[in-house]
């Protein structure tokens, strides 16, 4: 699906961005609203949206390949305390831009009534571990003092839209798959798209595009699902419904 001739004909046709026009829309304090759904939905939605929104374009590429790393205790508290809907929590990831030469230690925070934050240095390259410097910048970003170590990559191509009027971004990803030491697991044929705005508004294009198609907004977090799909022996009753969903988007495909 992901090479489909249709869906590179599609983004074709959005009109470009650059990341400096973009400089005013980064929402780095915002409000997310998640979107999961199949790929074979892709083409009608992008059709939508191609009156109201613009496509991000780096040096005339459209689209671009995300690898990401994980940290967490050795316990997995950060799986645990989203699984237990801790209001007040944060994950760290190395995250990089491939084929830039950009990469970013990072500390995405949730901070209650649904907003999330995000901090980040920058960094030459994905570290094995945590240098002193990279740790002191977790424990002052996070508020805690914890042990990290690598937990999970993920990968995924990141199509990255701003709306022409409104300060809104809209990402979405595709071609997810989790690794670790011990294998690699694909997600399948399916999209997590993400709305970011200043505040949660029902009035967006996107989500006006969403409802007219009966797809609703699903929480999911790619770190926890990554877990899963690796087989980790943790509770998953909470996200069995996110589990659930997918089971259902990849058999109906």
């Amino acid at each position: 699906m992901w090479a489909n001739s249709a869906l590179s004909q599609l983004i074709d046709r959005f009109a470009p961005i650059t990341l400096a026009e973009m400089d005013g829309v980064k929402l780095q304090d915002r409000m997310d609203t998640k979107y999961v759904f199949s790929g074979d939905a892709l083409d009608g939605i992008l059709e939508a949206m191609l009156p109201e929104y613009r496509i991000l374009e780096v040096k005339n590429v459209r689209g671009t390949a995300y690898r990401s790393l994980y940290l967490d205790t050795p316990g997995l508290q950060h799986y645990l305390d989203h699984h237990n809907r801790k209001t007040f929590r944060y994950k760290v990831r190395f995250r990089e831009y491939v084929g830039s030469g950009l990469a970013f230690l990072e500390v995405k925070r949730k901070t209650g009534r649904g907003g999330t934050d995000k901090v980040r240095m920058q960094v030459p390259t994905i570290p094995e571990q945590l240098t002193p410097e990279q740790a002191d910048f977790v424990r002052k970003a996070s508020g805690a003092d914890q042990t990290l170590k690598p937990s999970l990559w993920n990968h995924f191509t990141r199509y990255t839209f701003v709306h022409r009027q409104r300060p809104e971004r809209l990402t979405m990803d595709i071609g997810l798959r989790f690794s670790d030491t011990d294998g690699d697991r694909p997600l399948g044929n399916i999209v997590v798209a993400e709305l970011k705005e200043e505040r949660a508004d029902r009035n967006s294009p996107f989500a006006h595009i969403m409802r007219d198609r009966g797809l609703r907004p699903a929480g999911m977090s790619k770190y926890c699902v990554g877990v899963l799909l690796l087989g980790r022996p943790v509770k998953y009753n909470a996200f069995k419904p996110v589990l659930l969903q997918l089971d259902r988007i990849r058999t109906a495909a």
